[in-house]
């Protein structure tokens, strides 16, 4: 949700990140994770824009659903940069939320998209220190 605020309406970090704060029940230990994650996503979002563009043949970026753009980001951002979670579990976890945030068919596109990358990209696209 705070990726989705400063994409949609170019939020700054801290702010979306209070909106998401006062609108939902967030745990305390939750919310460092959230601002490593949305910051981490944020500062790559052009390099990982990148790779899901390399998947997406139907689709640009730029005009894909706002909530399964960076619901790929950030799975993307999971898988290839933190490394801390399986891509199994990324994957699951994104296809989830957009089944319940996004369109009727935003499950099976997200599942396209991260299939393909991984399918594709059997290693760590960084290089040289960064995406």
């Amino acid at each position: 949700m705070v990726i989705f605020q400063m994409d949609l309406v170019k939020a700054e970090l801290q702010d979306a990140l209070d909106f998401v704060l006062q609108e939902f029940a967030v745990q305390p230990s939750a919310i460092d994770y959230a601002r490593e994650l949305a910051s981490g996503v944020w500062e790559y979002r052009e390099n990982l824009d990148g790779l899901i563009q390399r998947e997406s043949t139907e689709w640009e970026v730029s005009r894909m659903a706002v909530v399964d753009r960076n619901i790929l980001r950030l799975a993307v951002y999971e898988m290839f940069i933190l490394n801390e979670v399986p891509d199994r579990v990324a994957i699951n976890e994104a296809v989830e939320l957009a089944k319940r945030f996004g369109g009727p068919e935003s499950g099976k596109f997200v599942n396209g998209i991260l299939g393909s990358l991984i399918k594709n990209n059997s290693s760590s696209p960084q290089t040289g220190g960064g995406v």
